[in-house]
């Protein structure tokens, strides 16, 4: 029987464009986490906010934000991820990073790029998807308009994940949208979902208002993070409750097979 698996999620307003007070202000929320978690979940671009301007903000593998999630991760004895904004071999990425209790990592360069904000003038596209692993349990973590992108997302039977993540910078205006494909995402990868969302106003005067949420695979809320406000929330997931409602309802085994090209 597989262990539950207990996630926290911070819901925090960002300081744009400002590296060293966004580490300092998720340092200070994540040693305020008294109970054990095996992972914690930062929003996308948590050191910057949704910048256009990486020239000026990129780090590199060795910078600042990957060696912070280094020390936080090995303080808390958990995993730790979010994105933020890199630099490699001269181009740009928006580029989750999943760093170990050891210091190991993975990343995970943002697929879809947000064009409506020229996010794609000035980024890099990834083209691979990472499948991570805690307690036995597979998780896969992405970035924000990803979520409207439901093959990228699609649980397939070969290598099937548990949990599927998104880190966000979603705004307030579009906030139906993200609440509702969430939902969609759970029910149709029979999967736990967890959206991370920022909150307040970014440097274009953009409001976020959150609403990050787990949600099981039925499409139900676990989580009563409320819209809007700043939040720090630990939830347990339940292994056993996933697998048996898989045994009962195993739409994925009449799921279409298909195949993504780069």
């Amino acid at each position: 029987m597989m262990n539950d698996l207990k996630i926290t999620i911070i819901q925090s307003a960002l300081y744009w464009e400002n590296i060293d007070w966004n580490l300092e202000l998720f340092a200070k929320k994540i040693d305020s986490i008294k109970e054990q978690t095996d992972l914690i979940i930062l929003p996308e671009m948590f050191t910057t906010g949704f910048t256009m301007q990486p020239e000026l903000l990129a780090e590199g593998m060795n910078g600042k934000a990957v060696e912070w999630m280094k020390a936080q991760a090995q303080k808390k004895q958990c995993v730790i991820t979010g994105s933020f904004v890199c630099e490699e071999n001269g181009n740009y990425y928006n580029r989750l990073v999943w760093v170990k209790a050891d210091g190991s990592y993975s990343t995970y360069d943002k697929r879809h790029l947000f064009t409506m904000a020229n996010e794609d003038k000035h980024y890099t596209a990834g083209s691979k998807k990472i499948m991570e692993e805690i307690k036995g349990w597979k998780i896969c973590p992405l970035i924000c308009y990803d979520l409207r992108f439901p093959v990228w997302a699609r649980n397939i039977k070969e290598n099937r994940y548990d949990l599927l993540i998104y880190v966000a910078n979603w705004p307030e205006r579009r906030n139906h949208p993200w609440k509702t494909l969430l939902l969609a995402r759970s029910i149709e990868n029979q999967c736990y979902v967890a959206g991370v969302n920022r909150v307040g106003d970014d440097g274009n005067e953009i409001y976020h208002s959150g609403d990050s949420a787990v949600i099981n695979f039925k499409g139900e809320v676990l989580s009563k993070t409320p819209a809007h406000d700043e939040c720090i929330e630990t939830i347990s997931l339940s292994y056993a409750d996933l697998e048996e409602f898989r045994k009962q309802f195993p739409v994925l085994n009449d799921a279409d097979e298909f195949y993504l090209s780069s």
